[in-house]
């Protein structure tokens, strides 16, 4: 019975680490295309055909061609740049403003850890969008300013982990030895239990990425995010929408590359939350 368990668990366990080899080398597709997009486009993301306007795919337009007669495959390509950048800007973002403060409201608790918590649950309780929304309705949407709004975002659910990590951290022996040894505050964080909070912290951050993504297309689609002439794969689907009957490819070839990337990305997160932790394959699979 028990090898019968034992054999299960490793058949889930290479299952995660085979989605982390595929994530990985879609990831590293994903980002020779975000970097290099501009080389690869046959067309320039911007340039216009009257003539070609609205063209379903073909061998010289491959995704076809969007109302004003751009190559949409040009297009897509040239948008994975800032998408991805949208993404991972916004959750480098939440990662260096909510790891240190979670840390030091887990770790020195009392009055500012109520306060910091009250904080963050009051962001908490507004949805992401409307969060979002309201970080950027006070000055001119642009791309830039997505990625603070989407950053500011997720700094509190990045607050909220990182700080049950140190809560659980903080009565350890290793962590008593240190203040034993009158160690200061942010050499315990940053020495003692930062290094033992990153694996959790990595998974988590990369799972973030998904949804910082996501958001970040979301206020594009908006207007809130980037603007006219960018390629963001969110923008050209808003763009899209009033042309979707006439021709369903100006929208369908970015949202297929976003499935991709969030494919890619929760790939990764699996296998790597499996890597760091093989005892998780056996509890949530």
């Amino acid at each position: 019975m028990a090898s019968s368990s034992r054999s299960t668990q490793t058949a889930v366990f290479r299952s995660l680490n085979s989605k982390l080899l595929i994530g990985s080398g879609l990831l590293l597709l994903i980002a020779f295309v975000a970097i290099f997009g501009s080389w690869l486009s046959p067309y320039a993301y911007d340039q216009m055909s009257v003539l070609q306007r609205m063209k379903p795919p073909s061998s010289a337009h491959w995704f076809g061609t969007d109302e004003l007669g751009r190559d949409v495959f040009s297009r897509t390509l040239t948008g994975a740049g800032m998408s991805i950048a949208i993404g991972f800007g916004a959750t480098m973002l939440s990662l260096l403003v909510g790891v240190p403060l979670g840390l030091l409201s887990g770790y020195k608790r009392g009055g500012f850890d109520e306060f910091v918590m009250r904080c963050m649950d009051v962001l908490l309780s507004m949805p992401p969008i409307m969060l979002g929304l309201l970080f950027l309705a006070v000055s001119e949407p642009s791309a830039w300013k997505a990625i603070l709004a989407v950053g500011c975002v997720y700094i509190p659910p990045t607050v909220r982990l990182t700080r049950s990590i140190a809560l659980e951290l903080a009565n350890e022996e290793f962590i008593e030895a240190a203040r034993a040894r009158s160690e200061s505050t942010w050499y315990i964080l940053i020495k003692e239990i930062l290094p033992n909070a990153w694996p959790t912290i990595a998974v988590e951050g990369s799972l973030r990425v998904t949804f910082a993504i996501l958001l970040g297309a979301a206020l594009s689609f908006l207007g809130m995010g980037a603007q006219p002439p960018s390629s963001e794969w969110g923008l050209m689907i808003s763009q899209a929408r009033p042309y979707i009957a006439q021709a369903p490819w100006i929208a369908l070839a970015p949202g297929l590359a976003m499935c991709l990337t969030v494919i890619a990305i929760n790939l990764f997160g699996d296998g790597l939350r499996a890597a760091i932790d093989p005892r998780s394959a056996s509890r949530g699979h």
